[in-house]
């Protein structure tokens, strides 16, 4: 898609709101205009009033054009004032040209519920907030509730955050086999799964530098999550040894929260729970994604929904707290019969929570080598499955406590973790919220310093530290004392310590 602009509105966030309409699309610059392809102009304009904007879009002979003007508002910045005209006038010009609406209107953050947030804080009701989000943003009204509610609940969790407080995240990316739509870091065959051995120790090292870095900013540890990947892969000597050495660099009795994301069911055994259980943990996740053996043999699962009910049963006799449930709504082959089949069969096991996903497509995923045209901007049943889920888990007496999206989901829909009162995932709050600091530790892990003392949902100050990407770059790194050097100064400056 050719993107033309007449207004100092960034480029990148007018393309993100094509995609939302063209997903997978790419972009090319002005010089590269050609009549066989979509194209995109947008003009604004300021007024006395606010910011009057102009989109006219093209494709396979169709033009549509829109208009729209937003308004200025008290505690609304220029640049938001300016998106929003944007945002309207580029979601009504697109629509009107593909036959589509989308369910979060201009909302195309990893976070829609921050803005909620954001305006909750500022004393605004529930109700003129989910108002605002309907008529300002475009987000459809079930849509806009669900927002504010899950900003209502987060902002109960979170209380008011502290900048003495922190996160770990420990990361495991090897898995026994790749999903077909997995975009993770995770590595499967048997030449580089030989490196665990030799990657444990490297992140027991790794592992022990960040609690240093902690120790030494006096902060205290509020969850620790180890992810990947799947940590599971690991046998019982080596899950004992990982997490025997965390528990030898914190007391793991006092977290809030210590998740072990065990993932495949096939890599579960009652073993490995039973070491987990001793070791403190709190929280595991046990994902079947889909109970339909034949969607399962098409995304490249290597179990089928017997393995998950086994693998289900030996993690509630773990005596383990909270045990979570992921699936994915929009996989190919599943369709609404057999994906609201599914979502019944895993609430009536009670789990004590339950996550949502939509399935998302990422340009390095296997699956888009084998049908590149598994985009899908209206998503089939995608969006009744979505419905479905969350219509019934909340019957279920489970609450939304967490949200986030992705690009390239079908139908443009969301992520959604619900849980039993007492049983959030905190870390996902603290991760995609931006709470609190992050420290991480492995192959592709992320550290997140964050500067958060302002009251929740308002934009906290973030520096991202990045590992090595790849477990065989990451044998070799040593960036342990560039790491604390950095948290030090960020602390420092900030006026955190």
């Amino acid at each position: 898609m050719i993107i033309r602009l007449e207004s100092p509105i960034n480029r990148y966030y007018v393309q993100t709101l094509a995609m939302i309409f063209f997903p997978g699309e790419k972009f090319g610059e002005d010089e590269l205009i050609k009549t066989d392809v979509s194209s995109l102009f947008v003009r604004t304009e300021n007024t006395e009033t606010g910011v009057f904007a102009y989109a006219e879009a093209s494709f396979e002979g169709k033009i549509s054009k829109a208009e729209y003007t937003a308004e200025k508002s008290d505690g609304r910045t220029a640049e938001r004032t300016l998106k929003l005209a944007v945002g309207g006038a580029v979601i009504h010009a697109l629509g009107e040209l593909v036959g589509y609406r989308p369910a979060w209107g201009m909302l195309i953050g990893v976070r829609p519920s921050k803005v909620a947030s954001e305006m909750l804080n500022a004393g605004m009701s529930k109700t003129k907030v989910k108002r605002i989000l309907n008529t300002d943003y475009l987000v459809i009204p079930k849509k806009a509730a669900l927002a504010t509610d899950i900003a209502v609940t987060e902002k109960r969790i979170v209380g008011e955050p502290s900048a003495k407080d922190c996160s770990v995240y420990v990361s495991i990316p090897f898995c026994p086999s790749r999903c077909s739509y997995c975009s993770f870091v995770s590595y499967t065959s048997k030449r580089l799964l030989s490196l665990i051995p030799e990657y444990l120790e490297k992140l027991k090292t790794d592992i022990k530098g960040q609690f240093d870095i902690i120790k030494k900013l006096g902060l205290r540890v509020r969850t620790v999550y180890i992810g990947g990947g799947t940590p599971t892969i690991l046998d019982e000597r080596q899950l004992e040894e990982l997490l025997r050495f965390i528990s030898e660099q914190t007391d793991v009795s006092l977290l809030d929260e210590y998740t072990l994301e065990a993932g495949r069911p096939d890599t579960i055994t009652a073993e490995k729970f039973a070491i987990a259980k001793a070791y403190g943990v709190t929280r595991v996740s046990v994902n079947p994604q889909s109970l339909c053996d034949e969607v399962l043999c098409g995304i490249g699962r290597s179990h089928t929904a017997e393995d998950f009910f086994r693998a289900y049963d030996i993690a509630k006799a773990s005596g383990i707290k909270t045990v979570n449930v992921d699936l994915i709504a929009g996989l190919p082959a599943d369709n609404f019969k057999r994906f609201s089949a599914t979502v019944d069969r895993i609430i009536a096991l009670d789990p004590e929570n339950i996550t949502v996903h939509t399935f998302c497509v990422k340009k390095s995923a296997e699956i888009l080598r084998l049908n590149s045209r598994i985009y899908s901007v209206h998503g089939g049943d995608a969006g009744k499955c979505v419905d479905y889920s969350q219509i019934k888990i909340q019957q279920a007496d489970y609450v939304p406590y967490y949200m986030y999206r992705q690009k390239n989901t079908v139908g443009n829909y969301e992520n959604v973790g619900f849980a039993k009162t007492g049983h959030e995932g905190l870390y996902n709050i603290y991760m995609m919220e931006e709470i609190h600091s992050i420290f991480a530790a492995g192959a592709g892990a992320v550290s997140k310093l964050v500067d958060n003392t302002g009251a929740y949902g308002k934009s906290a100050n973030i520096e991202r530290l990045f590992h090595n990407k790849y477990p065989y770059e990451y044998l070799t790194e040593d960036r342990n004392s560039m790491f604390e050097e950095a948290a030090l100064k960020f602390y420092t400056e900030h006026g955190l310590l």
